[in-house]
């Protein structure tokens, strides 16, 4: 028996609760971090920033594998196989009583992740068209924007009231409810009839065609770039606001501001992208986030790498603001030649951008020493090469694919 459609409503909180969790499972454990440690005897507090980085490294896996499986089994299949990987992760990393398997626990959780947030978006695609799907986007984005915003908090109430273990029983009642309501609400938006076998064949040539685009891989890597000094950031925020600053209490807040910089340039970017293009908009962007960098970076090494709280505040907001909208142009400017092979292009660009991501928050998170210089350092040479990139694309123009 068919089931009743959701209302408009019903819907966009159903999607809201199913995407958020991406960012929730990032936001939530920041305030944790330095417990988590402790807890699990780990020698060198920067290893603790594994647990941030090292769930994006599983989604680089996933990406890749829940798009093509979206497409053979059905949106709803790979939804509720990502929340159930997803929960088992969570589990192993609630369990965990050393910083090995709870960095195991955060890839698998990162894995089963992609399942939401990639199947999601194909079954919004295939339920609705035009103006009614940037509708539903758009509503849809602005909750996802306030999670960021709020996570810390809860992450950080659930330490005030209990063990920071509960957090990771709340992503799996988050992703046994997702679930539950999904399976029992919502239609397969995908018939049997237009659903396409996995063939590695096919899968692989499309792959290459993708690599071999010059366009696409220069953009998909300037995303990296920007996605890996924002991601440095997520990992050293909590051992930033408190190493420098003694604002372990007042974390969240602080991160709800600076999140809120980040929210706001995306949603005005809807408009700007109109006026100026995805391209001149971004180079104009990234011109801005160097600008930004480099006058907090000499105010930071004035200060011997701890600038003024009100300045750390106020260059970080406008450094956000040009990411909010890098995010979506970069991203566009990547997937704007693969009409035909849009599908498995959005895993690749997704996964591969992912991974350069973590590489460079990995790599320069493990020289963090206390002070602002190397996340503020990484920001300016990530948006250099960003923009190098992006110039890069533009004087070597190549055909759709």
């Amino acid at each position: 028996m068919p089931k009743a459609p959701l209302t408009l409503t019903e819907f966009v909180i159903l999607f809201s609760l199913i995407t958020s969790l991406t960012a929730l499972s990032i936001d939530a454990m920041l305030p944790a971090l330095s417990e988590i440690g402790q807890d699990l005897g780990v020698d060198n507090p920067n290893n603790t920033q594994l647990i941030i980085s090292l769930f994006i490294f599983g989604m680089v896996f996933g990406e890749i594998v829940f798009g093509p499986l979206s497409d053979a089994i059905g949106r709803k299949g790979a939804i509720v196989i990502g929340l159930a990987i997803y929960a088992v992760g969570a589990v192993v990393a609630a369990t965990a009583m050393s910083m090995e398997m709870m960095l195991a626990g955060r890839i698998i959780q990162g894995f089963g992740a992609s399942g939401p947030k990639i199947a999601a978006r194909a079954l919004i695609r295939d339920q609705y068209r035009g103006d009614a799907m940037a509708r539903i986007l758009s509503i849809i984005f602005m909750v996802f924007i306030l999670v960021p915003m709020v996570a810390p908090a809860i992450g950080q109430g659930i330490l005030i009231l209990a063990h920071w273990r509960m957090i990771f029983v709340v992503f799996v009642a988050a992703a046994f409810v997702s679930a539950a309501w999904l399976m029992a609400r919502q239609s397969e938006t995908l018939p049997r009839e237009r659903r396409i076998p996995i063939v590695v064949g096919p899968l692989l040539a499309n792959a290459r065609l993708i690599f071999s685009h010059p366009g696409v891989m220069a953009h998909t890597v300037a995303v990296g770039f920007v996605f890996g000094a924002f991601l440095l950031y997520l990992s050293t925020s909590e051992a930033l606001f408190r190493d420098l600053y003694d604002a372990e209490a007042g974390f969240p807040l602080y991160f709800a501001i600076l999140a809120f910089g980040l929210g706001l340039a995306s949603m005005a970017n809807a408009r700007l992208v109109m006026r100026f293009g995805m391209y001149r908009l971004s180079v104009y962007s990234l011109v801005w986030l160097i600008a930004c960098g480099l006058a907090l970076l000499a105010v930071t090494l004035a200060y011997s790498g701890i600038p003024p709280f009100w300045v750390f505040m106020v260059g970080f907001f406008a450094m956000f603001a040009s990411i909010g909208i890098l995010f979506g142009d970069l991203n566009a400017l990547a997937m704007q030649p693969l009409g035909r092979i849009a599908g498995i292009g959005t895993s690749v660009v997704s996964s591969v951008s992912s991974l350069i991501a973590v590489v460079v928050a990995v790599v320069v998170g493990r020289v963090y020493d206390g002070t602002a210089t190397p996340v503020v350092v990484s920001f300016v040479v990530c948006a250099v090469m960003a923009l190098f990139l992006a110039y890069l694309a533009r004087q070597t123009p190549t055909e759709d694919i």
